[in-house]
């Protein structure tokens, strides 16, 4: 997703922590993807679901930890989540929305608030955001960060491991890398499971089912330099796509690329 008008006029770097990106999210005064914002802290996907579906989606994100690694679950009606952060509300603190019925999208808020219900349940799943920034530490670069745009992602033939209603194809990120830079990043993430970990592919897009990266699925083009191999991350967009295979009659999810920044710190999801 594009900057908002609101993004732009907001100065982001007072945008430094998670608290200071949920204020901002809960205030109207970001909508933004917050790749690259809040350096240091995790970012997370969101999924919630009516309880009669919770537990098949509980289900759904053990049975795939790669692009769905659970993070933090709230309890039904309750829109706090205290292990993730102290004053979070999952309703208002992201900075825009996706509201299916019937697995159909059909509205892209900026807030919740008017169709929370009682019986709701919240998962917020680890995102690739938080692993980008272990790869400038390493100083392995981030086009689109670089670029100030969101990261590509696609639909791929990968299947998930269904779990009762849910089921569905797997959705990829993509990052363009020279081949040492691809192998410093399979290193890095791999001690980052709660984040997606190591990548789950690495060049010919085609075998996964991808037939144009210059037109991703969900986020901006980025291009592919000659010299360098496209590197594919299991994303947490995968939650949106089984949501459209299983129709519950009601779910919420984030926008693509508009995450929930939360009080955790990413060295803190480090393996070794």
């Amino acid at each position: 997703m594009a900057q908002g008008n609101l993004a732009r006029s907001l100065n982001k770097e007072r945008l430094d922590n998670g608290l200071a990106v949920r204020l901002a999210c809960r205030s109207g005064a970001f909508d933004g993807q917050t790749s690259g914002l809040a350096y240091g802290y995790v970012q997370g996907n969101l999924a919630v679901l009516p309880k009669d579906w919770a537990q098949d989606f509980l289900r759904f994100c053990q049975a795939n930890p790669k692009p769905c690694p659970l993070l933090g679950m709230s309890e039904a009606g309750d829109p706090a989540i205290p292990a993730l952060a102290d004053d979070l509300d999952i309703r208002t603190d992201l900075p825009r929305y996706r509201v299916w019925r019937d697995g159909k999208l059909v509205d892209e808020p900026r807030d919740i608030k008017s169709i929370w219900r009682d019986d709701l349940v919240a998962f917020v799943i680890g995102c690739s955001f938080s692993f980008e920034e272990a790869l400038l530490q390493n100083d392995v670069p981030v086009r689109h960060i670089a670029l100030g745009i969101n990261v590509p992602m696609y639909r791929t033939n990968i299947a998930t491991q269904g779990a009762g209603r849910f089921h569905g194809p797997m959705v990829v990120s993509m990052r363009p890398m020279k081949p040492t830079d691809a192998i410093r990043a399979v290193q890095v993430t791999t001690r980052l499971p709660a984040v997606h970990g190591a990548p789950v592919h690495i060049g010919y897009p085609e075998q996964i089912g991808i037939k144009n990266l210059g037109k991703p699925d969900y986020g901006d083009p980025v291009p592919v330099e000659n010299g360098e191999l496209p590197v594919f991350w299991a994303c947490g967009v995968t939650p949106q796509a089984a949501i459209a295979a299983a129709k519950p009659p009601f779910a919420i999810t984030h926008a693509p690329g508009c995450m929930l920044v939360t009080d955790l710190k990413n060295n803190q999801l480090s393996l070794f």
